[in-house]
């Protein structure tokens, strides 16, 4: 406890910076992590599997955009692989997300937030 009671740091001064500051900079910040969401949420990611053969693109708001799957690779009798390949493709496209947002976002270092 300070000699005058209380706790120290309090009364408007937190680590040599006054209230105003403080604040400054949490509103300069907000704005910063609004922006880096907005410009993640319009990027587009995008995967591929069985050699290029499924293409899928998603949004940073992992909104699927595009799903492009070649001829060559529908095949009747195997409804199955072509399953599994584009589960694979969506979701390696989804986790390309999760890593962009997880790298642009912890940069803010805001417990709670990821």
């Amino acid at each position: 406890m300070a000699k005058r009671g209380g706790f120290p740091g309090v009364g408007g001064n937190f680590g040599g910076m006054n209230m105003g500051q403080l604040m400054k900079e949490a509103k300069k910040m907000q704005a910063d992590l609004q922006k880096t969401q907005e410009e993640l949420a319009v990027k587009e990611f995008e995967a591929t599997a069985g050699g290029g053969a499924i293409l899928v693109k998603v949004t940073g708001n992992k909104e699927v955009k595009e799903i492009k799957i070649k001829k060559e690779v529908v095949d009747p009798e195997d409804v199955e692989m072509l399953q599994d390949l584009i589960l694979s493709c969506l979701n390696e496209a989804l986790r390309k997300v999760d890593v962009a947002q997880a790298s642009e976002l912890g940069r803010y270092n805001i417990p709670g937030l990821m």
